[in-house]
């Protein structure tokens, strides 16, 4: 990674105020089909889920450290709003303790982000029905969601008021990371409707082997022919973007 000295210190004094380390890797376009075939992924194994994010057209909500997001998965939805990034020793010790409430860092490829997130429980239907227009978006998140993200949120911008921004098809798949130890790894094939797809590759890890690990996946996915020189971004980033394109095209 390159990361000089004062972020890597910056870094590590965040990991000590985390939940948990996430490592992340996002695959070229061009290198997806090469690493699905190396890593011996099978689609038939997956999970499938929908994604929705909630934003203004110009993403004032990104702009403000602010994620809103719902997903519709098999076993039952959930939704989330996210801070990012936050420094866990200056958030308000009862959001810490909040049930829901996560601290956790992502590491990728010369960039790290730590973000707090409060998740609970949302039913697929509402979800389905927010999608549609027939449901308020409020009516997605509990009480406690709405109340973080009415502290945080630009003043005057109602959850009602965000638009939609989705839903992404999502197949997540689980498996070992056979040269890493035997570690349980995710990997997330994004689906967008153009006919785009972004490939995630995440394991989570200790705080004391966040580095190691990284360049460890790295060397591994160099072996068979998996690069990447290309800039890393997040699910998140890359939806949020893309969607905000989406809507500025149908303004013309």
């Amino acid at each position: 990674m390159r990361l000089n000295n004062r972020r890597i210190v910056e870094t590590l004094g965040l990991f000590q105020g985390a939940d948990g380390v996430e490592l992340k890797l996002t695959v070229p376009d061009d290198e997806q089909r090469s690493a699905v075939a190396a890593l011996g992924l099978d689609i038939l194994d997956a999970e499938l889920r929908q994604v929705v994010f909630f934003d203004t057209p110009d993403l004032k909500l990104n702009r403000s450290g602010i994620v809103v997001r719902a997903r519709r998965v098999g076993k039952g939805g959930d939704s989330v709003v996210k801070l990012r990034p936050v420094v866990p020793a200056h958030l308000p010790r009862k959001l810490r303790r909040a049930d829901g409430f996560k601290i956790e860092v992502d590491v990728m490829p010369g960039s790290f982000v730590c973000s707090g997130s409060l998740k609970a429980s949302a039913d697929n239907g509402h979800v389905r029905k927010v999608l549609a227009g027939t449901r308020a978006i409020r009516k997605l998140f509990s009480p406690e969601q709405r109340a973080l993200y009415a502290n945080h949120a630009p003043g005057g911008l109602e959850l009602d008021a965000l638009a939609p921004f989705g839903p992404v098809n999502v197949a997540k798949l689980k498996f070992s990371a056979k040269n890493l130890g035997g570690r349980p790894a995710v990997a997330e094939l994004w689906f967008y409707p153009d006919g785009s797809r972004v490939l995630e590759l995440s394991t989570k890890c200790a705080h004391d082997e966040a580095f190691d690990l990284l360049a460890e996946a790295r060397a591994m996915l160099a072996r068979r022919g998996i690069g990447f020189n290309g800039g890393q971004h997040t699910k998140t980033r890359r939806a949020l973007e893309y969607f905000s394109r989406v809507q500025a095209r149908g303004k013309r």
